[in-house]
């Protein structure tokens, strides 16, 4: 018959053996990589939309953000980044005769915040020799801010305030907005601490007024009236290339059954703040 002191010494060799068990089954489960980082990165933006049907990427806006990311293990990891983009699209730019004619152009800044996660193609593991790349796939949601200007006497207006397809005032579209947000990367080691990140990702919006076109040309007497004759230059733009209007009430002046989209094309400079180790226990 066990004495009290032999059958609590079993049981305390007992509990050992369990919980290195479970760390060690832990340790495997993380694959020795988690940890944060964080980074900036620069690169360029493009829209794509009612003024820019063909996709043309002539026209690239200066680009930048901030990231922070945490590595879950070496395959799976969750980043959130906070961006801005320059977007812009010109009818004159355009191969579409009807386009042209159109004439209309917008710029905006963009500030977007985004949540995404990312899937390594290859086990990444920060300062190996082996596992110092991959390419990854990534997904997630958006939340941005824009507000679309047009030049005019070589001044930059609001055209959101315009109300340039007949909305009644407080009736605008919100300069707020969300998107799914998706695309492909690269990550390389330099260093233990450092890597490069290059990452292309698209913004599908879930609004069409990132450039303040969707809908059908108003009545141009009720937008004058309501929003004066500013609008109604801004709204219709064909008399600078025709000499007379084609915004007849109720025309098509964009396309409101597709939505904007932009994409970001960058290269970032991360930092890894080191992994979690797996923890040491007294015997």
């Amino acid at each position: 018959m066990p004495t009290f002191r032999e059958q609590s010494s079993k049981n305390s060799t007992v509990k050992k053996l369990i919980l290195t068990l479970v760390i060690g089954l832990y340790c495997l489960s993380i694959n020795a990589q988690q940890g944060f980082e964080a980074g900036g990165w620069i690169g360029v933006s493009n829209y794509f939309g009612d003024l820019n049907t063909s996709f043309n990427i002539s026209q690239p806006g200066l680009a930048l953000g901030l990231i922070g990311r945490y590595n879950f293990n070496n395959r799976v990891c969750m980043k959130l980044s906070a961006n801005y983009g320059t977007l812009r699209g010109d009818d004159a730019e355009s191969d579409n005769s009807f386009e042209q004619i159109r004439n209309l152009s917008f710029r905006s800044r963009v500030f977007d915040g985004t949540l995404q996660f990312e899937f390594n193609f290859l086990p990444y593991n920060h300062g190996s020799k082996d596992e110092f790349f991959t390419p990854y796939l990534f997904a997630g949601f958006s939340v941005l801010h824009f507000n679309p200007k047009a030049q005019i006497n070589d001044e930059w207006v609001e055209l959101r305030t315009l109300g340039t397809e007949g909305q009644f005032r407080g009736e605008e579209y919100y300069s707020i907005t969300g998107a799914m947000t998706y695309g492909i990367g690269f990550k390389v080691d330099l260093s233990y601490e450092w890597s490069i990140n290059i990452e292309l990702g698209a913004r599908n919006l879930f609004s069409d007024y990132i450039d303040d076109v969707s809908g059908l040309y108003p009545d141009k007497d009720d937008l004058e009236s309501l929003r004066g004759p500013l609008a109604v230059q801004l709204s219709d733009r064909s008399p600078e290339v025709i000499g007379e209007p084609i915004g007849e009430v109720g025309r098509q002046r964009g396309n409101g059954r597709t939505n904007d989209k932009y994409t970001m094309l960058g290269i970032g400079l991360v930092y890894y703040f080191g992994d979690i180790r797996c923890p040491a226990y007294s015997r």
